[in-house]
């Protein structure tokens, strides 16, 4: 395997976790009451992990594949039950992935490449009822970039290929059933922060290689022009991290990591173009998997440390306020 993809196995595999943090549910911990937006302590995730993907259908958040706390690369999904705040078992993915992909398209949920243990994945499957269904593979095996969906369409931008950083971007059809090829980022760079809203692709932050590397880069992707601009920065330069789009339009980036892990939850208001900071997350995490639903913006598993360090937390901040 190509040394910058084995670079994404986490050298730092002979590290072991932190314990789980202390968690109880809707426990609010950050800010004061009355000051603001406050993060709450949810059930935790039932199988404590890292380098996740995670999507929503409706009201449930889907959290797949990744690292266990001995590195074994796990097919687990799990289904977080916001209504309910309860947790179930769903099926397990085809091929066990860690840095894989996940979007929802028209309620329906997807999930693309990340790494079998071996080398990036080409493998592409989706949820037809309570089974996973495979379709058209990748060109090429991808991980750690970012999936969503836009307008009946899946966007596969960033990440590793086997050999070096991917140079382009890849457009699923659902009713063709096939992927096509369409301008890269301007920046390559992979885990990265990825979401769509207002029919634009928002890539934010991410790295070229190690840790050191981390970029506050941040592009937006039209279909209707095909083309990339740039938008303000990430005000915390980070890699490891995740995003989401809120239903209002924001994307909000949380966690990665450098020679820490980040506690930064930033916010861009895509109408005005502009950041602002939102509480800090109580379990600063890489690898976590980070969904919104409606207004309401969660964040799953992934890595207290550096390396290969799991977490189960699982905790959300209410952005309607």
């Amino acid at each position: 395997m190509a040394a910058v993809a084995a670079t994404l196995l986490l050298a730092a595999c002979t590290n072991f976790r932190d314990p789980a943090p202390s968690e109880a549910p809707l426990q609010p911990v950050t800010p004061s009451e009355g000051t603001g937006p406050a993060w709450r302590r949810l059930a935790p995730v039932p199988t404590e992990r890292t380098e996740v993907a995670a999507a929503a259908v409706g009201s449930r958040i889907w959290v797949l594949g990744g690292y266990a706390p001995d590195g074994k690369t796990l097919a687990v999904a799990e289904v977080y039950d916001t209504a309910t705040g309860t947790w179930s078992r769903g099926p397990d993915l085809p091929v066990a992935v860690n840095h894989a992909m996940a979007a929802t398209l028209d309620g329906v949920l997807y999930v693309a490449g990340g790494n079998d243990g071996r080398s990036p994945s080409d493998q592409v499957a989706r949820l037809d009822g309570d089974r996973w269904r495979r379709l058209a593979p990748l060109p090429r095996g991808r991980q750690a970039g970012g999936l969503v969906a836009l307008d009946g369409r899946l966007y596969l931008v960033g990440g590793v290929v086997e050999g070096g950083l991917a140079s382009d971007t890849q457009v699923y059809d659902p009713a063709a059933e096939r992927w096509s090829p369409a301008p890269g980022l301007p920046t390559p760079r992979e885990h990265l922060g990825a979401a769509a809203t207002g029919g634009r692709v928002y890539v934010v932050g991410g790295r070229t290689g190690g840790i050191g590397s981390n970029l506050a880069v941040a592009e937006a992707f039209d279909p209707g022009s095909g083309r990339w601009t740039r938008v303000a920065d990430l005000p915390t330069a980070r890699g490891g991290l995740a995003a989401t789009a809120t239903a209002s339009g924001q994307v909000v980036a949380a966690g990665g990591e450098a020679a820490a892990t980040f506690p930064e939850v930033e916010a861009l208001d895509t109408g005005s173009g502009r950041w602002r900071s939102l509480p800090p997350l109580p379990t600063p995490r890489h690898g976590l998997g980070v969904v919104a639903v409606g207004e309401v913006v969660y964040v799953l598993a992934g890595g207290p440390r550096p390396g290969l360090h799991t977490s189960s937390a699982n905790e959300a901040i209410d952005l309607s306020s």
